[in-house]
């Protein structure tokens, strides 16, 4: 479920993999399935603070603090746009356009779920770029420079591309 890529005395890197949360969640009945942070603090025995998160059935990178210090200096960095994130992503789709800025405030639909809208009053902001990969296979490179949730989906499902 997940693997230490690189240990430093104020951090840890994970490559944590598709299918476990950030966190606890509860199974059946009164069950509680550990999260990424908690499987990592009862494996290692360290104290952990998650820095920045991923979806659950998100794959990649995540830094986890071992002290509350470093836990505000790199969550201000996240926050001061000081780390560069990139995704990647894959779909059947042709977007509108091979590449490009993708900007607009994210809204609720009809249904629940998120769209993207023409409006920039708080807009999610991503940089992207696409290649084929083979026939009906296309691969995104996704860089968020805003931080929303749901931000790439809404962003490659607006360009015609869902994920």
């Amino acid at each position: 479920m997940y693997r230490i890529l690189f240990e430093h005395p104020a951090f840890l890197v994970i490559d944590k993999q598709p299918g476990i949360g950030m966190h606890d969640e509860k199974g059946d009945g009164e069950a509680v399935n550990p999260g990424l942070v908690n499987r990592v603090k009862a494996d290692t025995g360290l104290t952990l603070y998650p820095v920045h998160r991923l979806d659950k059935m998100t794959s990649g990178l995540v830094l986890l603090a071992r002290t509350t210090e470093a836990n505000r200096e790199l969550s201000m960095a996240f926050a001061a746009r000081e780390v560069s994130k990139q995704y990647l992503a894959l779909s059947d789709r042709k977007p509108k356009k091979k590449q490009g800025w993708v900007k607009g405030d994210m809204q609720k639909g009809r249904g629940g779920s998120w769209l993207l809208a023409r409006t920039l009053e708080n807009p999610a902001i991503s940089w992207f770029d696409s290649v084929s990969v083979r026939e009906g296979l296309r691969l995104y490179r996704i860089k968020p420079q805003t931080g929303k949730t749901h931000q790439i989906r809404v962003a490659l499902k607006s360009i015609g591309a869902p994920i």
